[in-house]
């Protein structure tokens, strides 16, 4: 049998008995939708079947998502038991992740805490910033800190402190910084992958179930400004 993404076993950032964690391409669904693509649940479910040889159905818990234009760590429990715990942990936002992000505007700050409230549009699939007191509003929270520039772009890291629909691009470009390949949150023009520069760079947490400290680090998409950029953090 063929993997539906044969390279899946090269994106594997973390793996036991009860947690996988994988860096996901922009390309790629989380969970099944509307479109009908195969989503990454699935591909996982592939790999461990050829890995270890299982017959029957095989369990994958998708613990959080990230959009389909949003490449890097996205973490799956392997047990019902492991999903149990990873979701208690997100409740408690005991689950530490930054991200990456490019855009051409510079902030107002070099660094920053911004904080907005957000009504979520489902025929859209879209994020607004509304008044605290509107009826549909969800607190949003994150920091954000100027790591990187180009001569036309900012590299931004930032860590939620919440988890709202599309938080990170609608607040960017709520302060006039949408992140590049937005075409939904106001950037001019697409990336030609269809994906935008916005990356979950870590993860971090303690293991539920063997209680030791689990970081993990996902290299950006193989980009030229992605490339750039981590050659000037890292020097390679």
């Amino acid at each position: 049998m063929k993997l539906k993404n044969q390279n899946i076993s090269d994106r594997i950032l973390y793996e036991d008995n009860h947690l996988i964690i994988i860096n996901k391409k922009t390309s790629e669904i989380v969970q099944g939708d509307k479109t009908g693509d195969a989503p990454l649940s699935e591909t996982i479910k592939e790999y461990l079947r050829e890995k270890y040889n299982k017959k029957g159905n095989i369990f994958v818990g998708v613990i959080h998502r990230i959009d389909r234009p949003v490449s890097g760590c996205v973490l799956f429990a392997k047990t019902d038991k492991a999903l149990t715990r990873m979701n208690k942990l997100i409740h408690d936002r005991a689950i530490k992740k930054t991200y990456w992000a490019v855009v051409k505007n510079k902030p107002p700050k070099e660094s920053d805490r911004l904080l907005h409230y957000l009504s979520k549009n489902e025929k859209q699939n879209k994020s607004y910033s509304v008044k605290k007191d509107d009826k549909n509003a969800s607190k949003a929270e994150l920091d954000y800190t100027i790591i990187g520039k180009s001569d036309m772009y900012y590299l931004l890291e930032i860590e939620l402190h919440t988890g709202r629909h599309h938080q990170i691009r609608a607040q960017l470009a709520e302060i006039g910084c949408p992140i590049k390949g937005d075409l939904k949150y106001g950037y001019p023009r697409s990336n030609k992958d269809a994906g935008i520069h916005l990356h979950a760079r870590t993860i971090e947490f303690i293991h539920p179930v063997k209680n030791e400290k689990i970081k993990v680090v996902a290299q950006p998409p193989d980009d030229p400004l992605w490339n750039y950029f981590v050659s000037k953090q890292f020097g390679t």
